[in-house]
């Protein structure tokens, strides 16, 4: 059945149609790959599906009670806000409540009886509010995402790295489970675990998926079937994503042959209708209007975008050694990020960092590019060393300026590589016409923002590139181009990245970033780490493995029992009972916080006490039933 059906369906910003008269149909449980060059319109695709972005012609039809949730490509959020609430808000109306709710219990009053009545009023009315809703089935969901994702849930956004607020948001669409999932970019920003995650959660999920990605290892390994978005056309393939590769250049091959035959066409009847007195006293009127008709069709076509020729600037030799490191350790408080670590870079070297986000990659590039003095250790840097480098936040550009003023700083042409070039030029090299060069860089897309930045990095003369995730939002063109001229590089290169393919096509060598201070060195790329190798936790406070989407059982340890009617019973009413041992929990604690609790009587402090400790020990065993239960269940397929 058909989740989604567009017909016809026509926008345009401006001149150029960013979708001309498309047709599409989305089936349930199909994974669908959206790709094409930046700026085509296949974020607004999206927003046209999501239906925050009214189309200018054709029809839209969605199956009722269709439930579709989004990961957009941007980060938009309070920074005060909780983990939780962000992630709970994925659930609307429920999520509201969930979220109000596990904030009375995570802040209960001070002490004092006004204070904690109305907050008492409170979470009674919340949690009529959820029993009415049936919300209590849902707190469980929260809490798997969560764990799974290894998000720590009263943590503020704003605390947070890009690529774990990423990892929020990318939570909050997958909670309530949708019908119909749209995912812009996923990977951006997520480090490897949290990609291997993803894909495998793809590869099980349940409801349809339309995914805009870049990743061709991700397209490699869950494609099944591809749209294409191109100067308003959108072609679908049904296949893998080198089937496709293959496909397109025919096809492409095809067009331009056709418009080669119809250009000539074109200058032949062009030719006949400037032949003169002649000419007119036996003009036929049919192929007068024949050729106003082919001046109209040439007019309209909206012709292959060209290709980004950007190159490195040049500059003198380094030294043959780069970097030396020597015994470097680094910590921050009890948190071991370098332990011990010596080192050797040389010209020419192409040095991929990989681990998980928060292992101590950036500082590790700031303690060796000299920014940070290491806590014990040596590091020496060579001589003649001229740094470039590119910082994922993009805070080497200033949005309120143009791209012409960003990377010009008030010059109208700069030297590459020994030739002069105006400003708009070069920026021309980058995929910038002159009327998108002179945009404020707040109106760029995220892959115009970082062909920017690299328009501005490679406009310095360089010998020594640090590329802090370069790749995010690059369209797989640029990428493919980015990698020929860093695998050309005569000088020397530390590239961040999580791209795999990326990795591989560029690195020499690489450094595994493997947890507690340990740094692993492999020839090659990415491929080159051992599948064995473990890779450090998410979090600082519980190292465990990101799991699957569902909870797994090995079958060997699999229950023999059948899931019956009455677990099923305690398994629905579990999730209430917690949450009110829970909120009497939050009152023993205001109580026992208080200054006067321990002025009373020595029998009734004690009787308290011994309360909190029996509800504690009782939510010990309602944690662990659920999980059993919710291991059974997902065991046998319910």
């Amino acid at each position: 059945m058909a989740l989604i059906r567009l017909e016809t369906v026509s926008l345009a910003f401006g001149e150029s149609p960013l979708l001309d008269k498309v047709n599409l149909k989305i089936e349930s449980r199909e994974r669908i790959f959206l790709i094409g060059r930046n700026g085509m319109g296949k974020s607004c695709l999206l927003k046209v599906i999501m239906g925050t972005i009214k189309v200018d012609d054709g029809k839209i039809f969605k199956m009722p009670g269709l439930k579709i949730a989004e990961l957009a490509q941007t980060l938009t959020h309070s920074e005060s806000e909780t983990v939780y609430d962000v992630v709970a808000e994925g659930l609307h109306e429920v999520g509201l409540l969930l979220k109000r709710y596990h904030q009375l219990i995570a802040h209960p009053p001070e002490f004092d009886s006004g204070c904690t009545n109305q907050w008492m009023r409170e979470l009674e009315q919340t949690q009529k509010a959820l029993e009415t809703q049936q919300g209590w089935q849902f707190v469980q969901i929260i809490d798997s995402i969560l764990t799974q994702l290894e998000l720590p849930a009263d943590k503020k956004m704003g605390t947070l790295s890009g690529g774990w607020q990423r990892r929020v948001l990318l939570a909050r669409a997958l909670v309530g489970q949708p019908d119909l999932l749209l995912l812009d970019e996923p990977t951006n920003h997520l480090d490897l675990e949290a990609i291997t995650w993803l894909e495998t959660y793809l590869a099980q999920y349940q409801g349809a998926v339309l995914c805009i990605t870049h990743d061709r290892t991700l397209l490699r390994k869950l494609s099944k079937r591809i749209l294409e978005l191109d100067r308003g056309k959108l072609t679908s393939w049904v296949g893998d994503y080198d089937s496709f590769l293959v496909d397109k250049e025919h096809r492409l091959e095809v067009e331009r042959t056709h418009d080669k035959l119809f250009d000539k066409n074109l200058a032949k009847e062009e030719v006949w209708i400037r032949q003169g007195v002649k000419a007119r006293r036996t003009r036929n009127e049919g192929r007068v209007r024949a050729l106003e008709q082919l001046r109209r069709e040439r007019s309209q076509r909206i012709g292959l975008q060209g290709k980004p020729k950007f190159t490195t600037n040049d500059t003198k030799l380094s030294g043959e050694l780069v970097i030396k490191a020597e015994n470097i350790c680094y910590q921050i408080n009890d948190r071991v990020l370098i332990k011990d670590f010596s080192m050797r870079i040389y010209r020419g070297d192409k040095i991929a960092l990989i681990g998980p986000n928060g292992v101590g990659k950036s500082t590790f590039i700031k303690i060796m590019l000299g920014q940070l003095e290491p806590k014990s250790g040596l590091v020496e840097l060579g001589t003649n060393l001229q740094i470039g480098y590119f910082d994922q936040l993009r805070l080497g550009i200033d949005p309120k300026l143009s791209a012409y003023e960003n990377v010009g700083g008030g010059r109208e042409s700069i030297m590459v590589n020994g030739s002069e070039k105006h400003i708009i030029s070069y920026l021309s090299d980058f995929l910038f016409t002159p009327q998108r060069a002179r945009t404020p860089v707040k109106m760029l897309s995220g892959g115009e923002c970082n062909r920017l930045l690299l328009a501005k990095l490679f406009s310095l003369p360089t010998n020594l590139l640090v590329l802090d995730e370069p790749t995010n939002d690059l369209d797989i063109e640029s990428l493919e181009l980015l990698e020929s001229i860093l695998v050309d590089y005569k000088g020397t290169l530390l590239l961040v990245s999580h791209d795999r393919t990326f990795v591989d096509e560029v690195a020499t060598s690489t450094l595994h970033f493997a947890g507690d201070g340990i740094i692993n060195e492999y020839v090659g790329g990415y491929n080159a780490i051992p599948v064995s190798t473990s890779t450090p936790s998410l979090t600082n406070a519980h190292k465990k493995p990101i799991v699957s989407p569902e909870i797994q059982i090995n079958p060997k340890e699999a229950p023999a029992i059948q899931f019956n009617s009455k677990m099923k019973k305690e398994r629905a009413e579990l999730p209430e009972k917690i949450a009110k041992h829970e909120a009497e929990q939050a009152l023993l604690h205001v109580e026992i916080a208080s200054d006067n609790f321990y002025k009373n009587e020595k029998n009734y402090v004690s009787d308290t006490l011994a309360r909190l400790q029996k509800i504690e020990d009782t939510l010990k065993k309602m944690y662990k039933r659920w999980e059993e239960l919710e291991a059974l269940f997902n065991s046998q397929g319910l």
